[in-house]
Formats: structure tokens, C-alpha cells, sequence
């Protein structure tokens, strides 16, 4: 009997007469959802922390190289974001023969000035990736084939690019890709 003496017994109150039942309901409650969410946070963190790019992609983001070896009609392959780029010093007679060609004969209409940097007109840099199916064309190594134009040739499917990288026989649908670049100075190119 006396259990249930303690069942039947008003619930305890604060002093405004409010049971306090309701208040630590509340506060678990509270609990709860804050359990709930810092639980959440953690197993979402990962997730998209994972979406982030890597240390070595973002050291990949961009690239200087040292061009004071490259003499007029030179050109040497580098690397940036895993990609072969071509920099190319092209001499005044190459410059000379982009310059004359009609733009509006070309597949892909781009004047040398246009592929180039003001006052840095001897500098082309491309990314040594052929525009039709990704192949690298020839033409920057000592005594690869520069095709009908003397820029690039790629061997895959016939490409022929000019001086300027232009597409001008085969395949491509445009031109080799200039990426993003600026000089740092005289004798060094930062790409990307």
C-alpha cells in the first residue's frame, strides 16, 4: 500500500506551481537533438572533406619554368596538371608566316597576337594535347615531324598545326589550347 501511496502522489512544484516533469523532459529533449547534430557533423565531415582537392592537385595548380635556355625555333615539353605543355620561342620567320596567314581561312580563326602575350610575341605556349582525341602531337623534341606547317603533327590521326598552333589539316576541330600563363619575368613563365 504505501507503494502506492507514492504513484498516486502529486508531483513535485516549482514555486510558480509548474510541475517539473515538463522542464526535464525539455532538457532531454535538448539533448538529444544536440547529440543528434554534433553526431551528424561528425559523420558529414568526412564526406566532404573528401570532395576537397588533394595536396598534390593543388601544388599541381600551377607551374613556373625556366625558359632562358630556349633559343629562337626551340621549344621544350613541361608538365602541368599532368598534361604536357609546349613552349615554344618561335623566330622571326615563323612569326612572320602565322602573321600572314588569313584568319579567315582557318577551321579555328585566331590571330598570333591573339595565342600570345603583348610585347612577348615570340613566346607560344600550348598544351601539347591534340584537340581531336587527346593524342600528344610532335613537333616539339629535336627532329620530331612539325607537319606541313612547321608547328605540330599529330601522328594519331593527321593533324597538321602552323607556327601558331593553329589547326589548318586533318581532323581537330581547333586549335591547341593555351592555358592560363604569365611571365614572372625575362626568363621565367608561371602556368595556370
Amino acid at each position: 500500500m504505501a507503494h502506492e501511496a507514492s504513484i498516486d502522489a502529486p508531483a513535485p512544484q516549482t514555486r510558480d506551481g509548474a510541475p517539473t516533469a515538463v522542464r526535464r523532459r525539455d532538457f532531454i529533449n535538448v539533448a538529444a537533438v544536440t547529440f543528434a547534430s554534433v553526431g551528424g557533423v561528425a559523420a558529414l565531415y568526412p564526406l566532404i572533406s573528401q570532395m576537397a582537392p588533394s595536396a598534390d592537385v593543388l601544388a599541381e595548380s600551377s607551374t613556373e619554368i625556366d625558359i632562358s635556355s630556349i633559343q629562337p625555333g626551340q621549344s621544350i615539353k613541361a608538365v602541368f596538371r599532368k598534361q604536357p605543355v609546349f613552349i615554344r620561342n618561335l623566330t622571326p620567320q615563323e612569326m612572320a608566316e602565322a602573321r600572314k596567314v588569313d584568319t579567315g581561312s582557318l577551321r579555328d580563326p585566331q590571330t598570333l597576337g591573339e595565342r600570345t602575350k603583348p610585347g612577348k610575341e615570340n613566346w607560344l605556349i600550348t598544351l601539347g594535347v591534340c584537340t581531336h582525341l587527346g593524342c600528344v602531337p610532335l613537333g616539339a623534341a629535336e627532329g620530331e615531324v612539325k607537319g606541313e606547317f612547321g608547328g605540330y603533327f599529330c601522328p594519331c590521326h593527321g593533324s597538321h598545326y602552323d607556327t601558331a598552333a593553329r589547326i589548318r589539316k586533318g581532323p581537330a576541330p581547333t586549335n591547341l589550347e593555351v592555358p592560363e600563363y604569365a611571365f614572372l619575368s625575362d626568363t621565367v613563365v608561371k602556368i595556370g
